[in-house]
């Protein structure tokens, strides 16, 4: 079964960038639509950003504008940029395929704090 491993996350201030790195295991990531998400303290998980296997993106309204989904087919992994963040963006980051979900990996902390 494929696995998801998160990375990148750290303390930033608000207004401060991190970019995120996730990598899959196995040899079909191409055919995967990866999906973006977090959750936060006393939250549901959300969606926050998708990439399908044919590149094309969408976002969650709040962060439109700020975050960027991009993936490298070769290397298997899928990474976020996030820009403009904000003490609202604090969260627990995971990714996961769309259309083949895995099991949960143990995701990457996103702390926006001055």
């Amino acid at each position: 079964q494929v696995q998801f491993v998160e990375s990148g996350g750290g303390l930033v201030q608000p207004g401060g960038s991190l970019r995120l790195s996730c990598t899959a295991s196995g040899s079909i990531f191409s055919i995967y639509h990866m999906g973006w998400y977090r959750q936060a303290p006393g939250k549901q998980r959300e969606l926050v950003a998708r990439i399908t296997s044919g590149r094309t993106t969408n976002y969650e309204d709040s962060v439109k504008g700020r975050f960027t989904i991009s993936r490298d087919n070769a290397k298997n992994t899928v990474s976020l940029q996030m820009n403009s963040l904000k003490p609202e963006d604090t969260a627990v980051y995971y990714c996961n395929a769309l259309n083949y979900p895995a099991s949960w990996g143990q995701g990457t902390q996103v702390t926006v704090s001055s």
